[in-house]
């Protein structure tokens, strides 16, 4: 169901779809350093709706964009509404902000425009009692401040050395693994493997995630070398290394079974003779067939 607009968004609105209502009250109220940046010769009227899927049928929010003055790059002004203060606005503005900052790479450009809210207020209180900084949204907008407005943490395990990271305690093993999975031959790594699952302990489902990954992207890996060495040196996972052993027995037997029953297909033989000699079904051995048909 449709939302009626309220009298205040709609002559807001009317108002505002006017590109030239628009440019003079932008180059009234931009700070003149976000003026400057603006080409207002090529102020377009963006639809906003996309901004908040529950205010889209609401005259609250208007976009505009605009390329800026060194003719690179994108600014978009969104202006928004209201007629009543609320305390977690400015903290609405940032998130229309990267909705239109998100909507913009979707429309296949490489870099983020620059996108400037701007409340526009008329309410019963005044002046507007609320903070416009969205960093004053939190209960400590310091802490906030030094974790947003610099580079966000980053663990680059790539560059960290393998000593460093043995001493990682139970995060160490995750991350040597994860350091050396595209190595050439992860054979080499398995000795500092083994030291790692030894003194670090990880758990029986932690040890079976880690063999399975080993198993499907490690390079060249020695299957055969690796469950003898665990075996040896981790007795505690030693059924997860049995499991894993029959497993890959099962798939060795099976690729061997489904080799000889095409051959015995290629030989023309019927298909009930081939079932009993291979052990296959029916539809195990339909399935064989797809990739020939």
């Amino acid at each position: 169901m449709k939302t009626i607009p309220i009298p205040h968004d709609s002559l807001f609105k009317k108002f505002f779809s006017d590109a030239s209502v628009v440019n003079d009250f932008l180059q009234i109220h931009l700070p003149p350093a976000l003026r400057e940046i603006c080409d207002f010769g090529t102020l377009a009227i963006t639809s906003g709706s996309f901004v908040e899927d529950n205010f889209s049928t609401q005259y609250t929010d208007m976009l505009y964009s605009m390329h800026t003055s060194e003719g690179e790059g994108y600014v978009y002004c969104l202006i928004e509404h209201q007629s009543s203060a609320d305390e977690m606005m400015a903290f609405r503005l940032l998130r229309y902000s990267i909705a239109a900052m998100h909507r913009h790479l979707e429309q296949g450009h490489k870099k983020l425009p620059l996108v400037i809210p701007l409340l526009f207020y008329h309410g019963r209180q005044s002046p507007y009692p609320y903070s416009t900084l969205w960093l004053d949204c939190f209960h400590n907008p310091d802490v906030a401040q030094m974790l947003y407005c610099q580079a966000f943490p980053l663990v680059d395990i790539t560059v960290i050395p393998d000593n460093e990271i043995k001493t990682h305690r139970k995060v160490a093993l995750l991350k040597f693994v994860q350091k050396h999975i595209r190595a050439r031959d992860i054979n080499v790594w398995l000795p500092d493997i083994v030291f790692l699952l030894k003194f670090e302990n990880p758990s029986k489902e932690q040890v079976k995630s880690l063999l399975s990954y080993l198993t499907q992207e490690g390079n060249n890996l020695d299957l055969e070398t690796l469950l003898r060495i665990l075996m040896e040196n981790t007795p505690r996972y030693r059924e997860e290394m049995m499991t894993l052993a029959e497993n890959l027995k099962l798939e060795g037997r099976s690729e061997q079974t489904q080799e000889i029953a095409l051959n015995l297909l290629s030989m023309g033989l019927d298909r009930a003779t081939i079932e009993r000699a291979t052990g296959l079904s029916s539809n195990e051995l339909d399935a064989l067939m797809e990739p020939a048909a």
